[in-house]
């Protein structure tokens, strides 16, 4: 090749210039990252947000700015929904772990250095063993092995000679080569499988879709009813304008579940939190409550159950002592050039010497799978796989052991004939290498862990099915023996077909993984995916929560929703059990939020057919939010709970809701129909309303602190102590008064009632569950 270099001139710099002119150069940013603008867009401009903000807008005309408090809740769950994606998407950005790529050309007839961003078409590059290929490329001249496992998933090395394609993300490990630039940019076969997934993922919440179903749902009914609340008020009533509006607001905002919405920030953004101290870093926080119900695990293989570092296990010497055995591989280690990992490994166990002295060499081939190093005063030293260098009939029993057990096998072997015409003479064994990918401490009880919790695990690698299930039976895989060779498959359908046939799928192309991940899901599964390289792109993107090693290529870490920092999969329970806690801790005290939507509906419809103003101000439903809802649920939800979800978030707390907010209409009927009768005044009625209000929805706080203990009788008790003593307080912006000798007795009956109703609906309730059990 070094003559070969010496005839070539490559590109002249009238050329390098025209190139870069014409677009043709190597500078494209590819990046799939969510945009500031994209993160902005999301977090704001929502349905939930538009009807809140139409109603602080009413508020604002008529002054009625007390009121409009409720605000700051809307504010702050934005800002925290804002500031993690942009934090996370800026660490994912400080991830890369190769600095600024350069590459060596010939230009003008000269080698020089220069940024791989720097490349134009046509550029004249020389490419040796250790380097990654920068941009899509020819060979010209020269003899390379190169590792593609980032593009496509096959760990495998692959030989490359003239004519041959050098596809950028790929490895040289042996040999050295030029190549000529035939693609750029966003033309290089690895941009274009990541720009495949640039479209965003939309969010799988089944939170905060529940809480876009109510928004949906109120959507439909309040622009029409807060239209005909107000008319209403202003004709039928002839109220002032800023009471028709205030009321009519308060009915609006009382079916809006603000705090919960904010709460469920604050969860997740806590577990957040809590995972980067595990070193897992959490780009979309709604992911966290996706992975909890997550029942199908698409794994990788290299560097997911495994390390991705090949270890030497075990040698097994034959008929040579160790001493002799050590001066041998130390001095071939020493002569040879060849950097594969498999030899990287060997290196790491032995010691280089100069026993010997090398005459020739020949470096490691994968297609002959073999090297040789001819010594001086020794002979000829071949390592490489055992049946190519002895007959079938003289391989060692080890070596059939080792490789049934999933362990890649080389021998060392001696001859004292020399190599002629590549064929190798009779050799002499000399000792047995196990070499091996470790399976990742603690994978197996990883994965036992997962299949206990019903997950169901598919390992979907492009490397040999074969071994790939050895190594799943060596991580503890159930069914690790159902392995299929997807190379072998030519249509769609039976790819699809193959999905519950197989646990592990083995040479699997890219479009193939993705067609894997989609068919999963529309069976209905909810399905996470593990990934490092480019060639896992397109099925993470498909995946419902997609999981990347901060190893992997920069393409897989910026479509990720998390992101391993020790790129180690064994901390995937963390992520679950956070996971179980936000989506636990939330469906146990979203009823108490819910209680309030659901009377203030109820309120509302029975508001609009008796032409009655709707009994509370927003001032009063925000101080229900902050002290009712927000404070004791703020602390539940920093409770442990490991149970695995059950149930449907929605139907489970619209249940677990509907008694109370019945109860709290039925005192509101009660209240209103005693204080006409007995002539009350209105701030006497909307007095009573409003203490009842405030029972009825603690009644809902201490359904959802049992059982109790410590920490829940204290919030129990602060709950209930604070927001009597904050109405008393605060009761002229509240626009309230205190109980008199009129109203008192009446407080105590309605209560007593409430609670024995309660009662009564929880034992019924408790009954038919045991009965549905």
């Amino acid at each position: 090749m070094e003559d070969y270099l010496k005839t070539q001139q490559g590109l002249t710099l009238s050329e390098v210039k025209q190139r870069q002119a014409a677009g043709q150069q190597n500078n494209y940013a590819e990046n799939v990252a969510k945009s500031t603008k994209d993160i902005l867009k999301d977090n704001i401009l929502t349905l939930f947000n538009l009807l809140n903000v139409l109603i602080g807008i009413g508020l604002a005309l008529v002054g009625a700015y007390s009121n409009m408090a409720y605000l700051v809740i809307i504010a702050l769950n934005i800002s925290i929904g804002i500031y993690q994606e942009i934090h996370a998407r800026n660490m994912v950005a400080k991830l890369s772990l190769v600095s600024k790529e350069q590459a060596s050309v010939i230009r003008e007839g000269k080698a020089s250095v220069i940024d791989a961003t720097d490349l134009v078409m046509g550029d004249l590059v020389r490419l040796k063993a250790g380097e990654q290929v920068q941009s899509d490329m020819l060979v010209v001249a020269g003899h390379v092995e190169v590792n593609e496992s980032l593009l496509t998933g096959e760990s495998d090395l692959v030989g490359k000679t003239a004519e041959s394609e050098l596809l950028s993300g790929s490895f040289l490990v042996s040999g050295q080569c030029l190549a000529r630039v035939n693609r750029v940019g966003k033309d290089n076969y690895a941009t274009k499988i990541a720009n495949e997934a640039k479209v965003h993922k939309p969010i799988q919440s089944e939170l905060v879709n529940s809480i876009r179903k109510v928004s949906k749902f109120t959507s439909f009914i309040i622009v029409p009813l807060g239209l005909v609340l107000l008319l209403e008020g202003l004709f039928l009533r002839q109220s002032d304008p800023k009471v028709a509006v205030v009321a009519a607001a308060a009915a609006l905002l009382g079916m809006l579940p603000k705090g919960l919405v904010l709460l469920i920030s604050i969860a997740l953004a806590t577990a957040v939190t809590k995972l980067a101290n595990k070193r897992i870093l959490v780009q979309d926080m709604y992911s966290v409550e996706t992975l909890a119900h997550v029942d199908t695990l698409c794994l990788d293989k290299t560097g997911t159950i495994t390390e991705g570092k090949m270890k030497v296990q075990r040698v097994e010497l034959l008929r040579i002592d160790e001493p002799a055995f050590l001066d041998i591989i130390g001095s071939y280690l020493r002569a040879s050039t060849d950097g594969n990992i498999t030899m990287q490994a060997i290196r790491d166990y032995y010691q280089e010497t100069e026993t010997f002295v090398a005459e020739e060499s020949l470096a490691f081939s994968s297609e002959r799978k073999w090297g040789a190093i001819k010594f001086a005063d020794l002979g000829t030293v071949v390592l490489g796989a055992p049946e190519r260098l002895v007959s079938e009939s003289e391989l060692p029993s080890a070596v059939l052991k080792a490789q049934k057990e999933g362990y890649r096998v080389l021998m060392l072997a001696l001859s004292d004939q020399p190599i002629v015409d590549m064929v190798l003479p009779q050799m002499t064994p000399l000792a047995i290498f196990e070499i091996d990918d470790p399976i990742r401490q603690n994978a197996d009880e990883t994965l036992a862990y997962l299949h206990a919790e019903g997950v169901e695990l598919k390992v979907i690698s492009g490397d040999n099915p074969v071994t790939v299930s050895n190594i799943a039976r060596r991580a503890g895989l159930p069914d690790y023996q159902r392995y299929v060779d997807l190379s072998t498959f030519e249509t769609e359908k039976e790819v699809r077909q193959a999905v519950n046939q197989y646990t592990v799928f083995g040479r699997v192309s890219p479009q193939q993984k993705r067609l894997l991940v989609n068919e999963l899901k529309a069976q209905d599964h909810v399905v996470a995916m593990t990934g490092d390289g480019v060639n896992d792109v397109l099925a993470l993107r498909e995946a419902d929560c997609s999981i990347a090693m901060a190893e992997g290529d920069s393409a897989t870490r910026q479509i990720a929703n998390l992101v391993l920092l020790d790129s180690d999969f064994t901390t995937l329970p963390d992520v679950l059990f956070e996971g179980r806690r936000v989506v636990n801790n939330v469906t146990k005290v979203a009823s108490v939020f819910f209680i309030k939507t659901i009377y203030s509906f109820f309120l509302s419809i029975i508001c609009l057919l008796t032409a009655i103003a709707f009994p509370f101000v927003p001032i009063q439903i925000t101080l229900i939010d902050l002290a009712i809802e927000g404070y004791p649920a703020f602390f539940l939800s920093f409770e442990g709970d490991k149970r695995k979800v059950k149930g449907k978030f929605l139907p489970t707390v619209l249940r677990n809701a509907l008694p109370n907010a019945l109860l709290v209409v039925m005192n509101m009927i009660a209240v209103y129909l005693i204080g006409a009768n007995r002539d009350w005044t209105a701030l006497e009625t909307t007095t009573l309303m409003y203490y009842l209000l405030i029972a009825v929805s603690l009644l809902g706080v201490i359904k959802a602190c049992l059982p109790l203990n410590p920490l829940r009788l204290f919030l129990i008790v602060s709950t209930s102590v604070g927001i009597y003593v904050a109405a008393m307080l605060f009761h002229s912006i509240l626009f309230i008064g205190f109980l008199t000798g009129q109203t008192l007795p009446f407080f105590v009956v309605l209560l007593a009632i409430t609670i024995v109703l309660r009662l009564i609906i929880s034992y019924f309730r408790g009954r038919d569950e045991l009965k549905i059990s």
